[in-house]
């Protein structure tokens, strides 16, 4: 505590959930996952999720200081149990230079604009530039926002798309049907969608947690995107397909290979991980080259706040310009110590 405190000179932002709808864009938000993950990497720099949980309340803290950009902060979630399970999200952004508070973001789209983003991002390194036959499986926010997403990066011969609804699966179908100069159809099963794709997008939780995708659906020269297993418990691709993977890309090495139950589960069987991941940042910098057209190349993700927060920094940067968001009457005090 100081009583020298000094209030900012520019009053902070505040962007409501609307407000990052109409700010929200693609390319955008995908050239700043690049420039991230392209800028000199620093672990210490963005650490793994801090937790605090009661029997009624959880709080999850993402922080994160990009190397690239003028801002650093934190997403915080929210949970609470008491009225069945309601969560919040919140962005904090402060200036690089003074610590000042520049933003407040509403966090609910942010979480879903940047994991496709990142995706995107590192889909683009593990495929050739040729059209791809994709096999989404799942039919869901996820599996929209990340089709959407990688519509930005690659060019598509056709899509097939498994869910184990029928009617949601028939939906996804035809709102994407032609939408990215490719056809898109409904299949009745996981292994339909899979079979045969150059691509496949898994985009789906198990119900009880085991593996959406099987090893013998997927060929040789298959690139293959899992979103969906972020911690322990979680399964999305089984053990026998990562043993035959020749490269893995992920987000954030540590949380991948040590909390995300697929590759938990792939070191209980055997598997070198060590050998085969590569982070984003090793392969957009040039540290690591990538064969995007030979082997199995998996891209795995379990999020960061660093994605969060460069994301946030271009829609604040965006409103700024716009006239968009509500200029707070009040800041918080800054202090020499």
């Amino acid at each position: 505590m100081s009583t020298d405190g000094e209030l900012p000179k520019n009053l902070p932002l505040f962007l409501t959930d609307a407000d990052v709808a109409s700010l929200s864009d693609w390319p955008a938000a995908i050239e700043a996952v690049r420039s991230a993950y392209k800028a000199p990497g620093d672990e210490a720099g963005t650490p793994g999720r801090i937790f605090a949980q009661t029997a009624g309340e959880w709080l999850r803290v993402m922080p994160s200081v990009p190397t690239n950009g003028q801002l650093f902060g934190a997403k915080s979630i929210a949970g609470s149990f008491a009225d069945g399970l309601r969560v919040s999200y919140l962005i904090s952004l402060f200036h690089k230079h003074t610590a000042d508070l520049v933003a407040l973001v509403d966090g609910n789209r942010v979480t879903g604009l940047r994991t496709a983003a990142t995706t995107a991002v590192g889909t683009s390194i593990i495929v050739p530039p040729r059209p791809q036959r994709v096999g989404v499986i799942g039919s869901g926010f996820e599996a929209r926002s990340h089709l959407t997403a990688l519509s930005h990066v690659i060019e598509f011969a056709d899509i097939r798309v498994f869910s184990p609804t029928p009617a949601n699966r028939e939906a996804f179908a035809a709102e994407f049907d032609g939408v990215f100069g490719a056809p898109a159809q409904a299949v009745g099963s996981a292994r339909e969608a899979a079979e045969g794709a150059d691509l496949i997008l898994c985009a789906a939780r198990s119900r009880d947690e085991s593996p959406t995708l099987r090893a013998d659906w997927v060929g040789n020269d298959t690139a293959v995107i899992s979103i969906g297993s972020t911690t322990a418990a979680q399964r999305e691709l089984p053990a026998e397909l990562i043993a035959r993977a020749a490269v893995v890309v992920v987000d954030s090495r540590d949380e991948v290979v040590n909390d995300s139950g697929d590759m938990i589960a792939a070191r209980a069987h055997g598997v070198d991980v060590d050998s085969i991941v590569f982070t984003l940042n090793a392969a957009l910098s040039g540290e690591t080259e990538i064969d995007s057209a030979r082997g199995i190349r998996i891209y795995k993700s379990t999020g960061s706040g660093l994605q969060d927060i460069v994301v946030a920094e271009m829609l604040v940067d965006r409103a700024r310009a716009e006239g968009i968001g509500t200029v707070l009457p009040v800041g918080i005090v800054t202090s020499r110590k």
